[in-house]
């Protein structure tokens, strides 16, 4: 990223970027703790939907300092029924080499752009977690996520390394989160 050593995280926007959630109650998130260091987003994703058919998507929560895994994570459901059965059928299952620990996610409070969830006394980072209308699974999704930015990044700073990858309709940058969205025209 120009202007920073800092590394960053890229992947796709869960959600569009000019949408705000208003209604946080509705969202079907599960926490999922005591992953293995090696599971992956694709990986939890894998292991619930092959399980569920609602399954709109799956974040492992990243330490932005060290770039490795904090041992938990979310999956989001699209049908409450599945989120219910998920939370009693795969406690203690195993995903990669442990026996995942399965709990309710609970919004902690809305923010436009991400939302930070409490489990069972822990937190996750405020870095983007699987929600809203979109996931990275949606083909008419052409929003990404990028995570990490140093506080001196500006949206022209975001807009040039991606404007050769297609035309940018609109770069966001929320203040103090460390991270901001780049919608392209389309997907591709």
């Amino acid at each position: 990223m120009p202007n920073t050593e800092q590394p960053f995280r890229l992947n796709w926007a869960s959600f569009d970027v000019n949408e705000r959630r208003s209604d946080a109650g509705s969202d079907l998130s599960i926490f999922v703790g005591d992953l293995a260091a090696d599971v992956t987003d694709t990986v939890l994703d894998e292991t619930f939907s092959s399980k569920f058919q609602s399954v709109k998507g799956a974040k492992v929560v990243i330490d932005s300092n060290t770039g490795r895994s904090k041992g938990y994570g979310f999956v989001r459901f699209g049908d409450e029924n599945e989120r219910s059965r998920a939370m009693t059928e795969m406690n203690g299952v195993y995903c990669s080499s442990r026996p995942m620990r399965i709990s309710v996610a609970t919004p902690k409070k809305a923010f436009g752009y991400q939302q930070q969830y409490y489990s069972q006394g822990r937190q996750a980072s405020n870095g983007a977690v699987e929600q809203g209308l979109h996931s990275h699974n949606d083909s008419n999704n052409a929003t990404i996520f990028v995570g990490g930015l140093d506080s001196n990044v500006s949206d022209d700073d975001l807009r040039q390394p991606f404007s050769q990858f297609g035309e940018i309709i609109s770069v966001k940058i929320p203040p103090g989160k460390g991270c901001g969205f780049v919608l392209f025209a389309n997907r591709a």
